[in-house]
């Protein structure tokens, strides 16, 4: 279908057909003309979207045998677990769900706390002006398997059986492509320091470093038997309960017990503690999955749902509000100097606030997320933007107005600065070792995503991650864990609502998306790609509603990125001005965008890949889309 013909089926947005008539005259033909690398994926009772494709054939096979979107959700999460997908079980977890049945959409938060002993003066007297981005200290307590357990358990409704069956199978032995396979072999050296991660991850290894290769061959069966045990034990404490009369919500509670209470739990911690790590037994016990109400905010007419300031979803509530002021913003043009001037623009008003005010809200202090997702605060934002040239020095606004409060931290805030303190001590133990090889790896580090949606109305929108290569393997578990304590900070003049301590959340960059369209699903998005992901969502959700693009379409367009943010991995480094934009980009754009003070490079990505699905009311169809790149893939029927 082509983009003219999307645009007609979605009438009911009638701000969308202002903005066709006045602002896409000129774009339009070339929109009809574009064309995808990828079909889009049409289905009209499931659709299946991840990031690898055997993990979509799991959810595939999910879905074949009665499950509904959260199961087939659920599957798709062990299985890209289980294939270290940027990802593994020790991660987190953070996912959007529209329940047909209240007709809301519900948050899922399954991200891990800062365990006992984790605490500011723990990681200065070690030098660090940041908790460490790999290794048993950077790991918060495993979050994913309690996340995939109570959605299953809340929403679902095949056994957890029948939905780790996928995953059982694949830790018993899958055929490794080769990208995951030479990433291993490229972290070989640091691999090699974890005795447990050795094991699994280099079993070609030997001691006198003869061998040619380490890691596992392309194609070859990849095995993971501990893991598998891992998967095993779960499946037997949910049949045990089963068998002795309980209903299936409390079977799958007796499995999460034994995750977080029982065997498994007492190997994690002791593992984890053998290789230098913090974990105790009772930061298991006391961890719990949250499900939450998500933010939302109205776009002309369209309700955008995120996670809230846990993660950095709000940022493009933000963005969304701040753009709304825009007369026209369909009519800047598509990636002309002017709209990338725009979104620029609007979202370093949006990450400059993220910087300063998200954190953990079941933490004190309270962050003032009424506030900043006021459209009066927006107003104020968008009132401050220079149309001119590029602002470098854009901070923090003040939302505690817009919700009747006073400001806790004014001094904080009047000296603030989005450049990082620098090291204060020769070699400091937090920035010497990095298994990123650039700035631009961290900042576009981790993250899978995951889509569902079937005929009843269910959708699923996750992006989980954590616990990527190199990762440390917990002991016989099987289970890799999480590297997201780094994305604290320890110091408040940069963010007192995200100061480490024990127990608490360090807010992250995972971020899923969710839009209803007169009360229904209208769009679920998600990308990969850290720091990056709302800027990548913020344009590929205006591609669809402004552009009138569809989900392939969009996907596969052109993004631009902004580095003038901090930075949420490794030394948090920002890069006011600098702006990445596609190659594609013509040269008198670019020439305008030097000329209003940016630091333009070009590449052939500018966005991880994204993933969505897109529910077409006219024909009672969906349509799904993943990026051109990468192996995320989607089946549909």
């Amino acid at each position: 279908m082509t983009g003219s013909a999307h645009r007609t089926s979605r009438r009911s947005t009638a701000c969308l057909a202002c903005a066709c008539a006045f602002g896409l005259a000129a774009l339009a033909p070339a929109l009809r003309a574009q064309r995808t690398v990828k079909p889009v994926l049409h289905g009209r009772h499931w659709v299946a979207i991840t990031g690898k494709p055997l993990a979509a054939t799991a959810g595939a096979t999910t879905f074949a045998r009665g499950g509904n979107a959260v199961d087939a959700a659920c599957a798709m999460l062990a299985a890209t677990s289980t294939m270290w997908d940027t990802l593994g079980w020790g991660g987190e977890t953070q996912a959007l769900i529209y329940d047909p049945r209240a007709g809301k959409v519900i948050g899922v938060n399954a991200l891990g706390v800062a365990p006992t002993g984790a605490t500011v003066d723990f990681f200065r007297e070690q030098g660090y002006l940041y908790p460490p981005e790999f290794g048993p200290l950077a790991a918060v307590t495993p979050g994913t398997p309690g996340g995939l357990m109570v959605m299953l358990a809340e929403y679902g409704r095949l056994s957890l059986a029948q939905v780790l069956e996928p995953a059982m199978q694949m830790a018993e032995g899958y055929p490794i492509e080769a990208s995951q396979a030479d990433n291993m072999e490229r972290r070989r050296e640091m691999l090699a320091q974890w005795p447990y991660s050795r094991a699994v991850f280099l079993p070609h290894l030997k001691a006198d470093g003869s061998q040619e290769r380490s890691a596992p061959y392309p194609g070859e069966i990849f095995r993971q038997p501990d893991l598998l045990a891992t998967l095993e034990k779960l499946v037997a404490a949910e049949a045990e309960a089963l068998a002795a009369g309980a209903s299936r919500k409390e079977a799958i509670q007796a499995a999460y017990d034994r995750f977080y209470r029982g065997d498994i739990a007492e190997e994690l911690v002791r593992s984890t503690r053998e290789q230098g790590g913090l974990f105790t037994m009772a930061d298991l016990d006391a961890w719990q999955v949250r499900l939450e109400e998500p933010v939302k905010t109205d776009y002309k007419g369209v309700e955008v749902y995120k996670l809230t300031h846990w993660v950095q979803g709000p940022v493009m509530l933000q963005a969304l509000n701040i753009l709304e002021n825009v007369e026209d913003l369909a009519g800047l043009g598509y990636n002309s100097a002017r709209y990338i001037h725009t979104l620029y623009q609007a979202m370093n008003l949006a990450f400059a606030d993220r910087d300063f005010y998200y954190g953990d809200p079941y933490v004190p202090p309270a962050e003032p997320i009424a506030g900043l997702l006021s459209k009066e605060y927006a107003r104020q934002r968008f009132l401050e933007i220079d149309w001119e040239r590029n602002d470098s020095d854009v901070k923090p606004g003040d939302p505690y107005p817009f919700q009747g409060g006073t400001h806790p931290f004014p001094e904080l805030l009047e000296g603030w600065t989005n450049v990082p303190p620098a090291a204060d001590a020769e070699g400091e133990a937090g920035f010497q070792q990095s298994f990123l090889a650039t700035a631009d790896e961290a900042f576009r580090a981790g993250t899978t995503s995951i889509q569902a949606a079937d005929a009843e109305g269910w959708v699923v929108s996750v992006t989980p991650s954590g616990g990527w290569i190199p990762a440390v393997i917990a002991g016989r578990t099987g289970v890799g864990l999480s590297q997201r304590m780094q994305s604290f900070v320890l110091d408040e003049r940069l963010n007192p609502y995200n100061v480490l301590e024990p127990g608490k959340r360090p807010r992250a960059t995972l971020t899923p998306g969710l839009a209803l369209a007169n009360g229904e699903p209208y769009l679920s998005f998600a990308v990969q790609g850290g720091d990056s992901q709302d800027q990548n969502l913020l344009q590929f959700f205006l591609d669809v509603f402004e552009f009138g693009m569809n989900v392939q379409e969009a996907v596969e367009a052109a993004n631009v990125n902004s580095y003038q943010m901090q930075s949420s991995f490794g030394a948090h480094t920002a890069e006011p001005g600098r702006l990445l934009v596609r190659d594609d980009v013509p040269p008198w754009v670019l020439q305008q965008l030097r000329g209003m003070g940016y630091r333009v490079e070009t590449r052939s990505r500018t966005s991880g890949p994204i993933t969505a699905i897109y529910f077409d009311r006219e024909h009672g169809t969906m349509w799904g889309g993943a990026s051109d790149f990468g192996e995320d893939y989607g089946i549909a029927w």
